[in-house]
């Protein structure tokens, strides 16, 4: 039996979340004690991950900025995860007051529960919405986004998935969804996208890798692994890399807001945006 949102939420208080743990990473406040025990033991075995989160919510706002320069003013984010610093639609507010609507997607009940209260306290409801939903709920997800009211399909729209498909092994088929998503935005629109990547002749941040991704599964029913290079390469197809391709996470058009600008490689992760034609 599906539990309704009240127990969910009740449940997910007590066990370690990958969205708490992301936002004690970004130096939230959205996190409880096992949450944090959990990111600190995390730490030790790879230092590098609270700088990899940091990393992807610069890149995050960057992307949002891109967008919205080149005259996108809707935004659909899935895995969207807490709120915290950097959110989609305070982003694109700021470079774009009052023209910007934002859908966000996470399928933890906390992370929808926060979004909630945040969009009431702080946005404009007419234009963001927050939904409670799976990346792999395919159709049925993309026709609630458009029972919102707030995203016009005949328009341009970013679709974000960062920090996102690296939760979805290969069995999944995630590239086939991520298709489905494609084809449903208009000319014009724009895929971001960040993912875990270490180099294959990197074994000592490999092995590490292993132990943290072993933590997830027990602590956290989660899973993230990284992809090669070419299987995050291929999530972009049908799609125009916008330049400067697909690239260590701070090298994304940079703009000094990145913990690692001096040390791209250090970021363990690829992101790049593309365009639909």
């Amino acid at each position: 039996m599906r539990l309704n949102e009240a127990e969910r939420l009740g449940e997910s208080v007590n066990k370690v979340s990958v969205g708490r743990v992301y936002d004690y990473l970004l130096g939230g406040v959205h996190n409880y004690a096992v949450d944090q025990q959990f990111a600190e033991e995390q730490l030790k075995r790879l230092p590098e991950m609270r700088n990899f989160a940091r990393s992807n919510r610069a890149f995050l706002g960057r992307a949002v900025r891109f967008a919205v320069d080149q005259g996108v003013r809707q935004f659909v984010d899935i895995g969207s995860g807490l709120p915290t610093q950097g959110n989609v639609h305070e982003v694109a507010e700021e470079a774009a007051p009052g023209e910007c609507s934002v859908v966000y997607i996470d399928n933890e009940p906390i992370a929808q529960a926060h979004a909630h209260i945040l969009l009431e306290r702080t946005a404009d409801p007419e234009r963001h919405r927050a939904l409670d939903a799976d990346f792999f709920d395919g159709p049925k997800l993309w026709e609630r986004v458009l029972e919102t009211g707030v995203i016009d399909p005949e328009r341009p729209i970013a679709l974000l998935a960062v920090a996102l498909l690296h939760f979805m092994p290969p069995e999944t088929e995630p590239e086939r969804l991520l298709a489905y998503y494609r084809d449903q935005l208009a000319p014009g629109s724009f895929v971001a996208l960040s993912h875990i990547h270490v180099p294959p002749e990197d074994a000592e941040t490999l092995a590490a890798a292993e132990k943290v991704i072993d933590s997830y599964r027990r602590q956290a029913n989660s899973v993230a692994r990284p992809r090669p290079r070419e299987d995050i390469a291929a999530f972009f197809e049908g799609l125009e890399l916008v330049e400067p391709g697909l690239v260590w996470v701070p090298e994304w058009r940079p703009d000094g807001d990145d913990p690692y600008q001096n040390e791209p490689a250090r970021s363990r992760g690829l992101a790049g945006v593309g365009r639909k034609a």
